[in-house]
């Protein structure tokens, strides 16, 4: 059974920022020649690797929420331009939605077990997914979601 991560969206009120950012960074490397491939960059790299590439995803909280994930497809370790050690998280860019599940507030990535993570938006759902990011965050707030 896949292992999932699970990280803060630092910067993003929706999943739509998140979709919209995503975007733009691919575009940003398709106009640049470069290979229009996603990744989130973190200082460590996570042990378990091969267990997170085999069909784990990295989930989002945003906004004190989980609310979406993405695919894992690669773990790539590298040094920065000052020596540090870090990786990059590939990315599947597809963003999936889920139920909501509350976190708190920490820092860096979480391991998170399948058994934890809270499950896709089915098709009797995806309303849900369409509500306005306001309205769902509202809901959300006062435990609806």
């Amino acid at each position: 059974m896949a292992l999932n991560l699970l990280k803060l969206c630092v910067g993003c009120d929706s999943v739509e920022d998140l979709e919209e950012w995503i975007a733009f960074r691919l575009d940003e490397r398709r106009r640049a020649d470069e290979p229009a491939e996603h990744w989130h960059t973190t200082r460590m790299v996570p042990t378990r690797g091969d267990e997170i590439t085999d069909g784990g995803s990295l989930y989002w909280v945003i906004k004190g929420s989980v609310q979406c994930r993405q695919l894992i497809t690669e773990i790539r370790p590298f040094v920065d331009d000052e020596g540090i050690g870090r990786c990059h998280l590939v990315l599947d860019p597809e963003v999936v939605r889920t139920e909501w599940q509350p976190r708190r507030a920490f820092q860096g990535w979480r391991y998170l077990k399948p058994a934890d993570a809270p499950a896709d938006l089915g098709k009797g759902r995806a309303a849900l997914a369409e509500m306005p990011p306001k309205l769902r965050l509202e809901l959300a707030e006062l435990g609806l979601l």
